[in-house]
């Protein structure tokens, strides 16, 4: 078996939230967890969440971080840490574009910070060092700063690259002002080949290539850039919570003679009080897992393609 799939989920900090204010007897009673292992357990599915350092106050004044994660489960995260793993993501939700044009100390800081609160909470067997930045966009600096902690692939932006033109109503959700705070030689815009529309004309920066260099996106390789020693790859094949659960058999089908698929989700979509939620979420992981594995696909993480 030769086909790979890895499977992540962005923007988690809920879910620990959770976990450590309702006290379960496992981990795995957490509904979100219970899932996660449901697929695990059916279809050998492997998941990476990408963590969020913090809460965001965009959903109010209640403040959680992973200083407040209990550590009462570290022996069963790391029981589990063979097929559930943590990764670096960012400090919290917003602003778009975190990283873009970061300082060298900033990036460092937060991924050590990060680091430590897994290893507190879940053991060092629990975290691993294949990076998914928020929103993907990393400067030169941060790029070396995430080396120096330890990342040797991260995810990467791709598309048609062209110089920022200084008209604030060329891109979406007021990115024109991340473009611009602090900005750095290496930050422009570009072609983003997406579902979402409104953020088709997105923000990138040093960890980016263009589409006629992007020759490992359906396969398990990936690109090294010579400057700072980071090996780089488009890990999305596709992001899940794009489509309705009768819409995955033929998604899928369009990657199905791929040596590798990626797939994105993002953890908010679990909750009811999310406005976008969607009731169907574990069920997309149950079919989007059948679909791989039926396939000939076997899980793995992003980290195990370097090794």
């Amino acid at each position: 078996m030769n086909k790979k799939a890895y499977f992540y989920i962005d923007d988690t900090i809920w879910v620990l939230r959770d976990l450590t204010r309702t006290k379960p007897k496992s981990i795995f009673d957490t509904p979100l967890l219970k899932a996660l292992k449901t697929a695990h357990d059916k279809y050998g599915t492997k998941v990476q969440l990408n963590l969020f350092y913090r809460t965001d106050s965009f959903y109010g004044n209640d403040e959680f971080t992973l200083a407040d994660v209990t550590d009462a489960y570290k022996a069963e995260w790391e029981a589990s840490s063979d097929w559930l793993k943590f990764a670096f993501h960012a400090k919290e939700e917003f602003p778009d574009y975190p990283h873009v044009n970061a300082r060298y100390e900033d990036v460092f800081d937060l991924f050590k910070t990060i680091e430590k609160e897994v290893f507190r909470f879940a053991g060092e067997k629990s975290f691993t060092y294949a990076t998914c930045p928020h929103w993907l966009p990393v400067s030169e600096a941060g790029v070396r700063a995430l080396y120096d902690c330890g990342v040797r692939l991260m995810d990467i932006t791709v598309g048609k690259v062209s110089e920022y033109d200084g008209n604030p109503d060329s891109l979406p959700y007021g990115h024109a002002a991340r473009v611009m705070n602090n900005r750095q030689p290496e930050t422009r815009v570009f072609t983003r080949e997406s579902r979402d529309v409104a953020i088709m004309r997105s923000v990138c920066a040093y960890n980016h290539i263009t589409d006629e260099q992007n020759v490992e996106k359906n396969t398990l390789g990936y690109i090294t850039d010579e400057a700072t020693g980071m090996k780089f790859k488009q890990y999305c094949t596709t992001c899940i919570n794009l489509f309705g659960y009768d819409e995955l058999e033929e998604e899928f089908g369009n990657y199905l003679e791929n040596d590798y698929i990626g797939i994105c989700d993002h953890e908010q979509y679990f909750y009811e009080d999310y406005f976008a939620y969607q009731p169907d979420y574990a069920d997309k992981i149950y079919k989007m897992s059948e679909i791989l594995t039926s396939n000939g696909f076997e899980f793995i993480f992003a980290e195990d393609l370097i090794k």
